[in-house]
């Protein structure tokens, strides 16, 4: 946890850099709030500092109405720690705990159900309930505003047991019922477009929102449902951020059947499909968004996956990454200096589905993926522009060159997911026939979201660019300093 002169001075000077890293509240007021809060900056005798949102809730305080602090990044120690705690953090991030509960949390991880609390406790400042609360929270939150679902079907969605459940987080994190919330929204959106004095836009933001509630309902992938429509989303990030690098390799690897990038450089949006716990999916994400975030569309089958969803999309776009500690440290590095200043805001892109990457790491390229889209596939029910497929299941692929991996994948020998093991999950693919180590090392790049991957037959990265040393890789393949690699990288 950051001590207490540092997290003053961050919340002294709105430093957007520490939104997600930590959080504080306000004794006097019961509210807690992202570092960079544009309020009045509190005395710091009633300051109060908590790692996660979870913790600031569990302490009694509710969240902020101008900075929504629920909503920031998350912290990029989840993604960099190895151990059990960060394991367990990106296991929840992606909803594990309202799958499966707290004991099929601790049997990922291999732990008891009471070992897992205690550690999370002592972290984080709250247990895997609270911190799966919170994120039922927000999910609630973004339902309440962005569709027009009922407030039962809105609190199930979410991942509530039941409405009084709902209703009393609701009241306890926002200090407003349900009813409340979405009015708030409503208001907040027919004053943004009272104050335009464009009656044909808000007329238009009226059909757009109508269209994407209709889109969020349960079924909302089913024949008749457009393009472009769905649960919309900012996805924000810290720092700056390389949409344009970002694209440009997503697009060197597109898959067809699951991925399509449309529109031109600058303007792009990203389209893929998404085997989710419940129900297909389809993700849209823009290139071109406002300073500190995306904008992102979910088209689901099954509003139960909002939260995974959205997990799997920051984690395939980097978005919880710490631009400023890369830099700081590669910066100063004669090579990687100038490569830092040329591209700010370079970001390791991962996986969406962590399978998948295996698998298409294997296969070398994308022509090859799409062929085994179209041979095992899943169809989805009505092709969505370019999307008509889900990626098969390792189980469905009958590929005899594959089957050591996606047999490994099917009995869990080999796990990729959230909560795995790097290391362990690094031993077992050099194990298996077909994967060399630059493959081995691949897949952990991407599947695994290890920020810290040297490859063979790269340009040799330097121990002195640890832990960051992923992103010096993309930071050289960037500047043409590429060896042989398997994948087509080249843009």
């Amino acid at each position: 946890m950051i001590d207490e002169e540092t997290g003053y001075a961050a919340v002294r000077g709105r430093d957007a850099r520490f939104d997600g890293v930590f959080f504080f509240a306000v004794a006097t007021t019961g509210i807690y709030c992202r570092p960079s809060c544009p309020a009045v900056t509190p005395k710091q005798r009633n300051v109060r500092y908590y790692p996660t949102a979870a913790a600031a809730q569990s302490g009694g305080f509710r969240a902020c109405r101008r900075c929504r602090p629920d909503a920031v990044p998350g912290s990029p120690e989840w993604n960099i720690r190895a151990d059990v705690v960060g394991r367990a953090m990106r296991l929840i991030g992606d909803g594990v705990v309202d799958r499966e509960g707290v004991a099929g949390l601790a049997d990922r991880l291999g732990y008891s159900s009471r070992q897992v609390h205690r550690q999370l406790t002592a972290e984080v400042g709250a247990g895997p309930v609270a911190l799966a609360r919170a994120q039922r929270a927000l999910a609630a939150r973004v339902l309440l505003q962005t569709t027009t679902l009922s407030v039962t079907d809105t609190a199930f969605a979410a991942g509530f047991a039941s409405v009084r459940q709902f209703n009393d987080t609701i009241r306890e994190v926002y200090a407003r019922t349900p009813s409340e919330l979405r009015a708030a929204a409503r208001a907040t959106k027919t004053g943004s477009a009272t104050k335009t004095g464009n009656a044909t836009k808000e007329g238009s933001a009226t059909k757009a929102g109508s269209a994407a509630a209709r889109a969020a309902e349960p079924g909302g992938l089913a024949p008749g449902s457009a393009p472009g429509s769905g649960v919309p989303l900012r996805l924000a990030y810290r720092g700056p951020y390389d949409a344009a690098g970002v694209f440009d390799f997503l697009r060197a690897d597109l898959v067809p059947g699951i991925e399509e990038i449309t529109g031109q450089p600058g303007r792009r949006t990203y389209r893929r499909t998404l085997r989710l716990p419940h129900g297909p999916g389809v993700a849209e994400v823009d290139e071109r968004g406002r300073s500190g975030w995306l904008d992102c569309r979910l088209r689901l089958a099954d509003l139960r996956d909002l939260t995974t969803a959205v997990q799997r999309v920051r984690r395939l776009f980097d978005l919880d990454a710490d631009p400023y500690a890369i830099a700081d440290s590669l910066r100063g590095d004669p090579l990687l200096g100038p490569l830092v200043a040329a591209r700010p805001g370079l970001r390791s892109p991962g996986a969406a589905d962590p399978d998948e990457l295996a698998v298409r790491a294997v296969l070398g390229g994308p022509a090859a993926a799409g062929a085994l889209v179209t041979a095992y596939g899943e169809p989805l029910p009505v092709a969505d522009g370019g999307l008509t497929h889900l990626f098969p299941e390792p189980a469905r692929i009958g590929d005899p060159a594959l089957r050591p991996l996606t047999a490994a994948l099917a009995d869990g020998t080999l796990r990729l997911d959230p909560g795995a093991d790097r290391d362990e999950a690094g031993r077992v693919l050099l194990t298996l026939s077909g994967i060399d180590p630059w493959t081995a090392g691949y897949i952990r790049l991407r599947a695994l979201g290890d920020p810290d991957v040297a490859l063979p037959n790269e340009p040799p990265l330097s121990d002195a660019w640890r832990p960051w040393r992923s992103y010096a890789l993309h930071h050289l393949w960037a500047a043409g300093h590429r060896a042989r690699p398997r994948l087509e990288l080249t843009t």
